[in-house]
């Protein structure tokens, strides 16, 4: 059993502890707010884009002339997964349910005997990515130093896989982060970019509305490396908010385990203590009897 002294420090452990994922807790409540608002300022963004490529392509007469970008190779042998982590922790099972997704999607494209390759945006992932596929992983890129994901990141990461797209390196993309709901939920997502992945809306079908210039095949040509700009651009801001939700319901479940475990403690130190005060007093009462 621990000696009051054990027991003394540990309390005074556990209650540091506690202090310190209150005030993480606070600081990630503070910035949730605004990763939320720019997540959900981003979004009309997104989907605008997907909207006007959506009609431009309905207005495209020959398929064949379309952009690469916009089709594919026409093959799907070759898949290249973006998975986009953290490069901290302490923040629930944010890195590890896009991980988990990741994983299950690389295992069902190496079980129909296809190319797999990977590049991992943040250490975190990186880390629980390279035990098992390590070895298909082409590209690594981590943002520690900067305190914010600007566009320019998600350009960057545009532009080097549209690079390997046309060194004929892979024939499909497909994006992995976490949709945030609300603070409790964040929705592990994957999302593929290339060919471009356009769902369409049964409601407008308003394409005869529409007179481009120039013709739909140039605007394209243009549009589509900036869209996959941006739809990497909005995974980052979701992924922002959808970090500092999960950690920010994280600190508080270790803010209260932490208050737990101190009530746990104190009854143990006072047990303790109490046995304590009542040995030395049958200690004191059997020496006077002896005497």
């Amino acid at each position: 059993m621990p000696s009051l002294d054990d027991l003394k420090k540990r309390i005074k452990s556990v209650k540091s502890t506690q202090k310190i994922t209150k005030a993480m807790k606070m600081v990630a409540a503070a910035k949730l707010r605004k990763a939320q608002e720019n997540a959900e300022k981003g979004r009309p963004y997104s989907q605008k884009m997907q909207n006007i490529i959506l009609n431009l392509t309905k207005s495209i007469n020959d398929p064949s002339n379309a952009p690469k970008l916009l089709v594919g190779t026409g093959d799907d042998k070759t898949y290249l997964c973006v998975v986009l982590t953290a490069d901290r922790g302490l923040c629930g099972g944010f890195n590890s349910n896009i991980c988990k997704l990741a994983k299950a999607k690389f295992k069902k494209i190496l079980s129909e005997e296809k190319n797999l390759k990977i590049i991992t945006v943040g250490s975190k992932g990186l880390d629980q990515i390279k035990r098992e596929y390590g070895k298909y992983i082409i590209k690594k890129f981590s943002f520690k130093d900067k305190k914010q994901i600007s566009f320019n990141e998600a350009d960057i990461i545009g532009k080097e896989i549209i690079n390997l797209f046309y060194q004929k390196e892979f024939d499909k993309c497909l994006l992995f982060y976490n949709n945030f709901k609300n603070v409790i939920t964040q929705i592990p997502q994957s999302q593929q970019i290339i060919p471009a992945e356009i769902i369409s809306e049964s409601k407008s079908d308003n394409n005869n509305l529409y007179e481009f210039e120039p013709d739909e095949d140039e605007i394209l040509e243009d549009l589509l490396p900036k869209n996959i700009s941006t739809q990497i651009f909005k995974a980052f801001l979701e992924n922002a908010a959808s970090e500092q939700g999960s950690r920010m319901t994280a600190m508080d479940n270790a803010t209260r385990n932490a208050g737990d475990l101190v009530d746990k403690l104190t009854i143990n130190y006072n047990r303790s203590r109490q046995a304590s005060i009542t040995k030395e007093l049958i200690e004191i009462i059997s020496g006077a009897e002896s005497l």
